[in-house]
């Protein structure tokens, strides 16, 4: 628990400071957090990072204000009491704790731009902000290289977004760039039918294994309260499916080639249904089908009616059209469209992505990109033994559950100061707890954790609905001997370095290291970990409230897959794990142990790994 009070009186402590109060306030992205106000002495020059730094002296990390507000005079109510509620709202002030200092020549004017735009903040952000201290991640930081490269023509390395996390730094970093003149994607020739990209392609090989059907199906609910239009309703859908060829592409085998065939006309109709409230939940589940890939649309609507202003959306898309970020743009036209919104025009469509990708001069790149993921996986490749329940079956089962956890801010808040101190991200310090997790169970000190990235690093690939995800294998090694501060910044660097290769496709990595087949596990890997960096914006339909309806897919496609997201300061995570595997008290007994590492991480980050607990008190005391 956070007492604020204990934080006021060490600022007050603090020489300079005559007054200070500290709340949990909102900031402009909705997230909770700590901001101090307070008022200086007269003559004193006070620094925000003076103030940190004295803070950090006697208050743990999770303690310390992200934000610190100083202004001439507290506001009082009439009876002598600080008003709180006068207090200056957060999304008035610059965020990120330090001075703010306008940019001064014309780079940084515009990379101030490019990162106000990425980062989605419409306050001004100084040339000594840090990225990542105000919204910046891995995600983010991949859209910042790619609008750096359109904008400024220069191709800024994505650890150069690490190294030099500040406008003023970046800045530097930039103007000893050569220029690299932004080339877009050609909008390709007409003809019948089009490659498919390198991810189509592996989940048109994997779609099509037994007991595989619905694994790749996409399926969201909605809950809608208020007047619906049904037929503009429909025509949204409509428009949508005109405006995205991807919605009008059937996938099959062409003269021994996987491949894609657009189609100007679909029959695309919404279904409708009448339910009774009791059976929503029956109805919602028998809506998610297989799709027959030679078919589109690959898009499936679905509208059920529970009372006359009350509605469940169902919408379903297979995951070789769609993945986490076109979901995202697929709602948010959706609304703009409902709303009467023009939309811009799309210049490229996804084929033109996947002729572009065939390319030869894309090939070169992926050339150079190969040497590196080979060398990352010469020798013999570890296979994850983990303790299971049940015997692997001979043939792998896609049949899961999900168990959800949730970390609060206070805790949170210890790992976000780790990743800040160690110049590392949430993301890195999640992931290498994870491995460290992985190598208590299994006793083994070399692993391959499977993650997925976005795959959008081209700027003109930005507002399109398509299969752009990649997948990247993480080998690393956590050995018992190094200290986890150690084995952190090999996971920082490993990450780096993934990410710098991100375009070569995991499907070819698959085939170019000759893994021998096993039916009953994943090539490579057989556990992911996925921090969700999309942004989830809550959406408004005209005279609609949206809700989330629970998720509807029991299904797994690893053993064991964990999934991140930040929420309310704290982080979701939820374990998705192979019925056939484990029972459920197995994986909320390795939730617990997770949650256990990381609070023994936070503490002692420069231990061992050998020394790093994962039991919890209850089973410390059941062993006295």
């Amino acid at each position: 628990r956070i007492e604020t009070g204990e934080i006021e009186s060490q600022l007050l402590q603090v020489a300079g400071v005559r007054e200070a109060v500290v709340l949990v306030r909102s900031d402009a992205n909705g997230q909770k957090a700590l901001c101090a106000y307070y008022t200086p002495d007269a003559e004193t020059e006070l620094a925000v990072n003076d103030l940190r730094s004295a803070l950090a002296q006697e208050l743990p990390g999770y303690m310390i204000p992200s934000y610190f507000v100083e202004l001439e005079h507290l506001p009082l109510t009439p009876n002598g009491k600080v008003d709180r509620k006068a207090l200056p709202a957060l999304e008035d002030e610059v965020g990120s704790g330090t001075e703010y200092v306008a940019p001064r020549n014309k780079l940084e004017a515009k990379l101030a731009t490019i990162w106000k735009d990425v980062l989605g903040l419409s306050k001004e952000i100084g040339v000594h902000d840090n990225f990542f201290d105000i919204g910046g991640h891995s995600l983010r930081a991949t859209t910042l290289v790619s609008k750096i490269h359109k904008t400024l023509n220069v191709d800024l390395p994505l650890r150069d977004v690490f190294r030099h996390s500040t406008i003023e730094s970046m800045a530097v970093a930039i103007a000893r760039l050569d220029q690299q003149q932004f080339v877009s994607i050609p909008v390709a020739e007409d003809r019948e039918v089009y490659p498919q990209s390198f991810a189509q392609k592996r989940l048109f090989i994997l779609n099509q294994l037994e007991g595989a059907e619905l694994s790749y199906n996409m399926p969201e609910a909605m809950l809608l309260e208020g007047a619906l239009d049904r037929s503009r309703f429909e025509e949204t859908f409509r428009k949508l499916v005109a405006r995205h060829e991807i919605l009008r592409t059937g996938l099959e085998m062409m003269d021994g080639e996987a491949s894609q065939r657009v189609y100007q006309d679909v029959n695309f109709a919404v279904e409708f249904y009448q339910v009774e409230e009791q059976k929503v939940e029956e109805t919602v589940r028998g809506f998610i089908r297989p799709f027959d890939l030679a078919k589109p649309p690959l898009l499936r609507v679905g509208l059920a009616q529970l009372a006359p202003e009350r509605h469940i959306l169902m919408y379903d898309m297979h995951h070789i059209i769609s993945d986490g970020v076109s979901m995202e743009i697929f709602v948010d036209e959706f609304v703009r469209l409902y709303g009467g919104e023009p939309l811009e025009p799309l210049r490229i469509q996804y084929k033109d992505y996947t002729v572009w990708q065939h390319s030869p001069e894309q090939q070169e790149r992926l050339q150079q990109q190969e040497t590196y993921w080979l060398s990352r996986f010469q020798g013999e490749l570890p296979v994850l033994e983990m303790p299971t329940d049940y015997p692997r079956p001979a043939v792998q089962s896609y049949e899961g559950q999900t168990l959800e956890f949730f970390f609060d801010a206070s805790k949170t808040e210890g790992l976000k100061q780790l990743a800040s101190e160690t110049g590392t991200t949430l993301f890195m310090v999640l992931l290498a707890a994870y491995n460290v997790l992985l190598h208590k169970y299994s006793g083994q000190e070399d692993v391959i954790v499977g993650t997925p990235i976005a795959g959008r690093n081209h700027e003109d690939v930005q507002p399109l609905i398509g299969m752009f995800l990649n997948t990247l294998a993480i080998r690393s090694y956590p050995a018992s001997e190094k200290t986890f501060l150690s084995y952190l910044n090999e996971v920082k660097e490993t990450t780096l370095h993934a990410f710098e290769h991100q375009n070569y496709p995991f499907e070819q990595l698959v085939d170019k290291v000759q893994v021998t087949r096993d039916l009953s596990r994943n090539p490579l890997f057989d556990t992911m970990f996925t921090m969700q960096n999309t942004e989830n914006e809550a959406f408004e339909l005209e005279g609609l409230r949206m809700t989330p309806y629970p998720g509807l897919l029991d299904t797994a496609k690893f053993d064991i897959s964990l999934d991140v997201g930040e929420e309310n300061g704290g982080l979701d995570y939820s374990f998705e794990y192979a019925t056939a595997l484990y029972k459920r008290e197995t994986i909320e007994r390795l939730a617990k142990h997770y949650e256990q590492l990381l609070l023994t991480i936070v503490s002692r980050p420069d231990a061992k790994i050998a020394e790093l607990s994962l039991l919890t008190a209850e089973e410390k005391e059941e062993m006295i």
